[in-house]
């Protein structure tokens, strides 16, 4: 699946969603973490109440299952997880590499409902009528 962490050094998640300049997105899966690409913003990023500017940061992490933030607003988290991305907050400090390893120790057990639900992202539902026994 796909995460992605926001992030101003590329090792710690240390960026306010809304204002972070860089987004990096794994491939993550049980036994592997793979950067596919890191998604950089410029403009003017800081807090002014212009909400026009978490559109292309949205639309970039469509994609992604789950969103790792140091902060994140509101209005901000309402359009993530309309997009069916989940975010989760984490200190400052957290990096990466560690939030990635604490993810696959819980893929390699057994995930909770959100994460489930998380990891089958954009996989289709498949629903075999054959198999149902209809009794009357």
């Amino acid at each position: 699946m796909k995460v992605a962490f926001t992030t101003e050094d590329l090792v710690h998640v240390n960026a306010h969603f809304g204002w972070a300049k860089k987004i990096a997105v794994y491939e993550i899966t049980a036994d592997q973490g793979e950067l596919l690409e890191v998604l950089e913003f410029g403009g003017v990023l800081e807090e002014d109440g212009n909400e026009d500017k978490l559109a292309p940061k949205v639309e970039a992490i469509t994609d992604c299952a789950i969103l790792y933030v140091s902060a994140i607003g509101g209005s901000a988290a309402a359009r993530v997880v309309s997009r069916n991305v989940h975010p989760v907050r984490v200190a400052e400090t957290e990096t990466i590499a560690g939030q990635i390893e604490r993810l696959q120790q819980v893929l390699q057990g057994t995930p909770p409902p959100w994460l489930r639900k998380a990891i089958n992202k954009g996989s289709d539902r498949i629903f075999n009528f054959e198999d149902e026994v209809v009794r009357g």
